[in-house]
C-alpha cells in the first residue's frame, strides 16, 4: 500500500511537472509582433497598442483595445473594430 502510494505521488509530480513545463515552453516567444493601431469613429479617435503571435492577431488586438473607449455595446464595437485604422505603427516585428 505504501509503494503505491509513492508512485502516485512520484506520478502526479512528474505530471504537475511536464504541465508547467509545457505552459512555459508555449509561452515564450508567443507575442513576436506588436503594433500600435488609431481608429476613428463616430468622430472621435482612439489608439490601441497590443502584441500578438502574428500580425493580424496584433492588428486585431490593438483595434479592440483602440474602440474600447470609442463605442459602447456590441454592435458598436463591432463596427468599431472593422473600421480601416487610419495609422499603424509597428513597435516590434
Amino acid at each position: 500500500m505504501q509503494k503505491s502510494r509513492i508512485l502516485l505521488i512520484i506520478v502526479i509530480a512528474a505530471f504537475v511537472i511536464a504541465a508547467f513545463v509545457a505552459i512555459i515552453y508555449n509561452s515564450m516567444d508567443l507575442q513576436a509582433f506588436t503594433v500600435e493601431s488609431c481608429i476613428t469613429y463616430n468622430g472621435r479617435t482612439g489608439c490601441g497598442i497590443a502584441a500578438g503571435a502574428t500580425r493580424e492577431e496584433a492588428l486585431g488586438s490593438a483595434a479592440t483595445i483602440a474602440c474600447s473607449g470609442l463605442s459602447s455595446g456590441m454592435t458598436e464595437s463591432i463596427e468599431c473594430s472593422r473600421t480601416e485604422p487610419d495609422s499603424i505603427r509597428w513597435i516590434d516585428e
